[in-house]
């Protein structure tokens, strides 16, 4: 069986257990919706890559939930800005794995997870992760205006050595 980690706010915890986790009805970009999820991998940061970005909605502190699927169920994997493809949990286990940089990868499974089949839920360092893309690191953001950088930690110094102004 295939072990998964889905992200969420610790305020929806309690339900989750009860209830297992909910499927996504609304489509997300190309996607049709579904319980977004990433396998569970050697390393921590990459099972857990979507943290820092799904804390900037401020939903407050986040936690792992863990659950496992049959190997054989089909689930759909890719980059979150290309087309996903369908294939086995396990085939995706396996595509992470030996994929050269899984950062920005996910797997969407297309129905309900059960209560029945969460395996923990676990509290998490609150600072894993990236921030806003895979390939970010070192760039200047696209829009440096107050209104799309709002609320995020060092933005003044950051217009300022970017020579931003308020038009």
């Amino acid at each position: 069986m295939a072990m998964f980690v889905h992200l969420t706010p610790e305020s929806r915890i309690a339900g989750m257990r009860r209830n297992g986790i909910r499927r996504d009805r609304r489509p997300v970009g190309t996607s049709p919706g579904g319980v977004f999820a990433v396998p569970v991998t050697r390393n921590f940061s990459v099972s857990h890559q979507w943290l820092r970005e799904l804390k900037r909605r401020n939903q407050g502190a986040f936690a792992g939930v863990y659950f496992r699927i049959p190997d054989d169920e089909q689930v759909r994997v890719g980059h979150y800005r290309q087309a996903h493809r369908w294939m086995s949990a396990s085939e995706a286990v396996g595509e992470f794995n030996a994929a050269v940089d899984a950062q920005g990868w996910e797997v969407i499974i297309p129905r309900r997870i059960e209560a029945a089949e969460l395996h923990r839920v676990r509290t998490l360092p609150q600072v894993i992760g990236r921030r806003f893309s895979p390939e970010s690191k070192g760039k200047p953001p696209f829009c440096t205006c107050k209104f799309c950088n709002r609320g995020d930690y060092g933005i003044r110094r950051m217009r300022e050595r970017l020579g931003a102004t308020d038009e």
